[in-house]
This record gives structure tokens, C-alpha cells and sequence, in this order.
């Protein structure tokens, strides 16, 4: 044991075996982190396996763009795009529910923005190539596979609740 008024050699001594717990310590977490890495394909399948309806998912594989699939959630489709398996790589979760242009734009947007700022947790509500979108992305770092499950869920839930009302109120015949 250490102790502080102890000599320089004993001081050396516990200076030592505490670098070479830490080294032990490393190592360790390393291997940790080999044994629990998940898979975050099976992840992604299985949770939409979970949610999707009538069958519909579908899925994509491109060296350039990595996964991208689709599956029906309710009235919308959900679109779930990962673009790699490393820990700089992220899952990109997004499902359209109103097209642009809209009436009363000014109004949409400020309902929107209210909307991001009180019920949408890890999404959000923006625009993509001239369409409303709920939308989640993540890198791939330290996520989980409940995690992976809420992004879904909570991005095929938003759109789901809120599509047809936005359509209703501000879509063009």
C-alpha cells in the first residue's frame, strides 16, 4: 500500500503496480469492448421487423451509401439509412410527411418550430428536397441497441401522429 510519507523507493514502487493495474485496466476494457460490440444491422432489421406493417420492408445494400431501407409505419413510410459500421458512421433515420409548397408557409413553419421545441425528444422536423420531414441521425458511437430501437420508433411515431393533421391544415389540393 502507498502512503504518503513513505520513501522514494516505496513511492516508486506503488507508482509501478498502479500503471500496471491501469495497463491490466485497458486491456481489459479492450476486451470488453471486442466481446459486447452488436451488430448494428441485426439491431436495425429486427427493430423494424418490430414495426413495420403488411410486409412492406425493403431493403438496399451500396458500397457507396452503405443500407438504406423502407418500411410502412401507419399512413407514412420510414426511410433508415446507414452509411457505414464504424464508430464514426451514423444511422440516419427520416420519414416525409407533408410536401412543399404548402398553404400558409409562415404558419407551418412556425408550428413546426414549436413543434421541435416541445414534443419531438431526439428528432426533429425539417425540409428535404422540398418535402416536411421528421428526422434523427446518430453516430454509431457508444449506441446501443435500445437506442438504436427509440431513433425508429420515435421518428416513425412523430410521423405517424402527425402527417395527415399537417396535410389536412396546410397541404395544396
Amino acid at each position: 500500500m502507498c502512503r504518503e510519507n513513505s520513501e522514494y523507493v516505496e513511492k516508486k514502487i506503488c507508482m509501478t503496480s498502479y500503471s500496471e493495474t491501469l495497463t491490466s485496466n485497458e486491456s481489459i476494457d479492450e476486451l470488453i469492448a471486442e466481446t459486447t460490440s452488436i451488430n448494428h444491422l441485426e439491431v436495425i432489421e429486427n427493430v423494424i421487423d418490430s414495426l413495420e406493417q403488411d410486409n412492406s420492408a425493403m431493403v438496399s445494400h451500396t458500397p457507396e451509401s452503405g443500407y438504406l431501407w423502407k418500411f410502412k409505419y401507419g399512413s407514412v413510410e420510414v426511410f433508415v439509412q446507414l452509411n457505414g459500421t464504424t464508430d464514426e458512421d451514423t444511422i440516419t433515420v427520416w420519414s416525409t410527411v407533408l410536401n412543399l409548397p404548402a398553404k400558409n408557409e409562415p404558419k407551418l413553419m412556425r408550428y413546426l418550430l414549436e413543434l421541435n421545441c416541445s414534443s419531438t425528444f431526439e428528432a426533429r422536423f425539417g425540409i428535404i428536397e422540398n418535402q416536411v420531414v421528421v428526422i434523427s441521425t446518430r453516430t454509431l458511437a457508444e449506441l446501443s441497441p435500445g437506442e438504436v430501437s427509440r431513433l425508429i420508433t420515435i421518428v416513425a411515431t412523430i410521423a405517424d401522429n402527425n402527417d395527415e393533421a399537417l396535410q389536412t391544415e396546410f397541404g395544396v389540393s
